[in-house]
């Protein structure tokens, strides 16, 4: 069974769906019936126009679903015929049925958390960690996006803000998190940037290419992670830094700043270091101050802390994250970075073993407990 197709062919057949005058909340319930279908009758059996079959399925399910609501009853004369069987057109529907969920009868959040949760393929619980709320809160807020947009037409696409911000979310939970979704993030901001022309677009397209070429030097071969303070930059992808660059730097050039053209900004200081040692921190100190300026985002604070450390000291550093919530995800494995650069190696072990205990994924929490033997073994030998 491929699952990695049935998740590729998923915003195609909803958009399908939607189309054919279903209602988004319902449309993704046949579409999710019809992948549990295919989970269960496809092994061994695959047929051989996957979407074809999907989509005929799914809209069965939408049809048996329609006939059995008594509140839709009244729509059921409108569903258009069920469609044949048969090879579906090779059309790539996935940004469509991002600016249609990013409809306007949403809030920009929302909007955001339907998206990701419909069409990126994230679990509640990743959108909630990316958004800083508790899992139950996210699931309320998808389930009020979905109540609101149930039955009204998808005519009146959303704005290229919360598109931007749905992408940029994807992008980062393929490149740190359980899914890999980077690459199709990039994919769709490539084609949403040769359709429009803003400083924006682009800054995030940047932003993405340029921490894409870091991703060889990420892990090592036993897959753990590898900081960038230690790595090989030899592995960096030299042409997707030249691209990103460019992008960035005509960007800039139209002096409409944004948030996104200052992180790209900011990736573009550490690509162009040739060494760690030689990373320009002053410089991105100050571009974490205009981003600060923009957004006034709590992590953006507190990976300014980090610069801060860098520039002019961990005690500088340490003063900066005083400032910030403590239970903000990684504040306590910051601290621990801090503390150690600063001599207190006993602080930085307790912390590190603290901070891999909230750590949100394997890769990450075995990294600060090595973190923390290290110290230890350092201190008692």
């Amino acid at each position: 069974m491929d699952e990695v197709l049935l998740r590729s062919l998923t915003p195609s057949v909803l958009t399908v769906l939607v189309r054919r005058g279903a209602d988004f909340a319902a449309a993704e319930d046949a579409v999710q019936d019809a992948l549990v279908e295919a989970l269960r009758v496809w092994e061994g059996d695959q047929p051989r126009d996957a979407k074809g079959w999907l989509i005929t399925v799914a809209w069965r399910k939408f049809l048996d679903a329609t006939r059995s609501d008594a509140a839709r009853r009244r729509r059921e004369d409108r569903v258009e015929e069920e469609p044949a069987p048969g090879p579906a057109p090779a059309v790539d529907d996935t940004l469509q049925l991002y600016f249609l969920c990013a409809h306007p009868s949403l809030t920009p959040a929302s909007a955001v958390a339907l998206t990701l949760r419909a069409v990126g393929g994230l679990t509640t619980r990743q959108i909630a960690e990316a958004y800083l709320v508790p899992e139950a809160t996210m699931a309320q807020r998808i389930s009020r996006a979905k109540r609101t947009v149930s039955g009204v037409r998808f005519d009146r696409p959303g704005d290229v803000a919360t598109v931007l911000r749905v992408l940029y979310l994807v992008f980062n939970e393929g490149y740190s998190g359980d899914v890999d979704l980077a690459a199709e993030a990039i994919r769709l901001t490539r084609q949403l940037a040769a359709r429009i022309d803003h400083p924006e677009v682009a800054g995030l397209l940047a932003l993405m290419l340029l921490h894409q070429a870091r991703r060889a030097a990420r892990t090592a071969s036993d897959g753990s992670l590898v900081p960038l303070a230690e790595q090989d930059r030899g592995r960096w992808d030299t042409a997707l830094i030249a691209e990103g660059v460019g992008i960035l730097q005509a960007a800039l050039a139209r002096d409409r700043l944004g948030e996104f053209q200052a992180q790209a900004a900011i990736a573009a200081l550490h690509a162009d270091a040739p060494t760690a040692e030689e990373t320009d921190w002053v410089q991105i100190v100050e571009w974490y101050d205009e981003l600060t300026r923009l957004t006034d985002n709590p992590v953006v604070r507190l990976n300014r802390a980090v610069a801060v450390g860098e520039a002019d000291g961990p005690r500088a550093g340490l003063a900066a994250l005083a400032t910030l919530d403590a239970s903000l995800p990684r504040h306590t494995a910051v601290a621990a970075y801090l503390h150690e650069r600063d001599g207190d190696l006993a602080t930085a072990a307790r912390l590190y073993a603290e901070a891999a205990h909230k750590a949100p994924n394997l890769a990450e929490r075995a990294h600060l407990t090595r973190q923390a033997a290290r110290l230890n073994a350092r201190r008692s030998g």
